[in-house]
């Protein structure tokens, strides 16, 4: 800890604040602020900043609570199904083939640094490119709300079996299996019921707060301890969590800690060094192969049943380079295995394919609806579970988002509609457990259009829509696409601030329904029952 302090430079603030005004600068342009902070760390490199310990230990943090806090919201069943597992292998070995051949013939014709590449060096960096970016995926998913939508679940599974393949590659490259203690960790199974209980006395505050740092860091530690990939053990520990009734709490009270840590990841990652024009032009050459990796992952995508809006949307979530594509870089130069100079070439490549998806991610709305319906022809006519088409029959009433006031709603008003009612949600779990209870909820992503190419009746039957999902952008998309099918019948939603209930009076809502504003209404009801009850008594 010592040690940790003394490398805190003062210059690392001021580091910080710069990659702050870039990030500004950066969101004035509708793109994510991580670019901003991207170049920030070429800039402040330029200027002949370096990587230090400070830095190098915030990041490290970022992306161990990063992996953690995606624990915590993963379905580790779905990792079983094939549009996961299936499209991950096929993609990899795919991308690994065709990055190979594209390095090989380019070494044979002697082009920039390909040309002192031997088999070995570009398998390496093959392997090396085969990898989508987490933490840009993951942010791009959290901003857009689709964490737990069809498409983002299937990223993410992407992801975490991408990162199984990251352990087995380490393990290889230091020349050694994990310890034979790695198989204690199949003790952490039934543990999670002692972690399970310690969250549920952690309170909902800072001790929860400190519980979550624990996990995370207590995973990583001892994922590391047995020659285990660390972030790998902050994702189980975080997996093992996921179905508590507070890891959601607990996944939103770390966001803002792993949003703050992660802005030394890229710092460090623009800080790795400034590339020569020969390293440059070569990354530039690399990034032909970008349109391949996200055109492969929407065709494998489609061809295990999802539809075509959510294969492509997947597809441009993950058609970029990832990270590990540095580590992967690093562990070969160390070992030989790599000419130094691609440590820089491969940084390089992952900011240019960072740089380019942010734009695309910004504006998928108006981009997917020009490739599409070109693309239609790729979807299965089979559907996934949980993704047919929606018969809203002779329902009265119309639910979008059944959380705690969603079911609220459900249970008030069903009675009154004679049980004609019907919630949808994009979270499986949350379906599920609405289906238990026996309330007829069906799987749905309110702002998809595939969505409403689900539904096969027609809406006369609907007398009223509830929009009670906990993102403002997706109820003002919900009732937009509404009116825009035909829906004049009464809309009512659910708002925090009264900036949001104007905006949505602005957009067709009829009734707004300030959560914050009518609990302190209802609490007020029952204040005055309880003054006149005393009244009454004392009479």
């Amino acid at each position: 800890m010592d040690s940790f302090l003394i490398s805190i430079d003062y210059r690392d603030p001021a580091w910080i604040a710069v990659a702050f005004l870039f990030g500004l600068l950066v969101r004035r342009t509708n793109l994510p602020p991580m670019v901003g902070f991207l170049i920030a760390g070429f800039v402040l490199h330029l200027l002949g900043a370096e990587n230090d310990e400070f830095l190098l230990a915030i990041a490290d943090m970022g992306v161990t609570l990063l992996l953690f806090s995606i624990g915590l919201k993963l379905r580790v069943n779905t990792l079983a199904r094939p549009e996961i597992w299936a499209s991950t292998s096929l993609h990899m070995l795919a991308t690994i083939a065709v990055t190979f051949a594209v390095l090989v013939s380019l070494g044979w014709a002697g082009v920039l640094l390909f040309g002192g590449l031997d088999y070995k060096s570009a398998l390496i960096v093959a392997f090396a490119l085969s990898f989508s970016s987490t933490v840009f995926a993951v942010k791009i998913l959290e901003d857009r709300g689709s964490l737990m939508s069809r498409y983002g679940q299937a990223a993410i599974g992407v992801l975490v079996l991408q990162d199984v393949a990251a352990v087995v590659f380490l393990a290889v490259s230091a020349g050694k299996l994990p310890s034979l203690w790695a198989i204690a960790l199949v003790g952490l199974i039934p543990a999670r019921h002692v972690l399970r209980y310690l969250m549920q006395h952690s309170g909902h505050k800072e001790l929860l707060a400190v519980f979550g740092f624990t996990m995370a860091l207590g995973g990583a530690a001892l994922f590391e301890l047995v020659g285990m990939k660390g972030d790998l053990g902050a994702l189980i520990v975080g997996a093992l969590l996921a179905n508590h009734e507070k890891a959601k709490h607990l996944a939103s009270i770390l966001m803002s800690f792993k949003d703050v840590f992660l802005v030394g990841f890229f710092l460090t990652i623009g800080l790795t060094g400034l590339p020569t024009w020969e390293a440059a032009a070569a990354a530039f050459v690399l990034l032909i192969l970008l349109p391949f990796k996200t055109a492969l992952f929407v065709y494998l995508f489609t061809r295990f049943r999802l539809r075509i809006r959510a294969a492509a949307l997947g597809g441009l979530v993950l058609g970029n380079f990832s990270e590990f594509g540095l580590i992967v870089g690093a562990i070969a130069i160390s070992t030989g295995w790599l000419p130094t100079d691609w440590l820089t070439v491969i940084a390089m490549t992952l900011t240019m394919s960072l740089v380019l998806s942010s734009p695309l991610n910004v504006f998928v709305d108006w981009i997917i609806p020009h490739f599409t319906k070109s693309l239609k022809d790729l979807e299965r006519h089979e559907r996934l579970p949980g993704d047919e088409d929606i018969d809203l029959g002779a329902h009265r009433i119309l639910i979008f988002g059944m959380g705690r006031v969603g079911r609220a709603a459900y249970d008030e008003m069903g009675p009154h509609a004679e049980e004609k009612i019907i919630g949808i949600d994009l979270d499986e779990a949350q379906v599920a457990r609405n289906c238990s209870d026996r309330r007829n909820v069906v799987l749905g992503d309110a702002t998809s259009p595939e969505f409403w190419s689900r539904l096969t009746t027609q809406r006369q039957d609907i007398e009223m829509v509830l929009l009670a999902m906990p993102l403002h952008h997706a109820n003002l998309d919900a009732a937009k696409r509404m009116r825009e099918r035909g829906y004049h019948g009464p809309i009512v939603a659910t708002a925090l601030f009264p900036g949001q209930e104007k905006e949505l009076r602005e957009n067709g809502i009829d009734e707004v329904f300030n959560i914050y504003a009518e609990a302190g209404i209802g609490a007020a009801s029952h204040m005055q029952g309880l003054m006149d009850s005393k009244q009454h008594q004392t009479s």
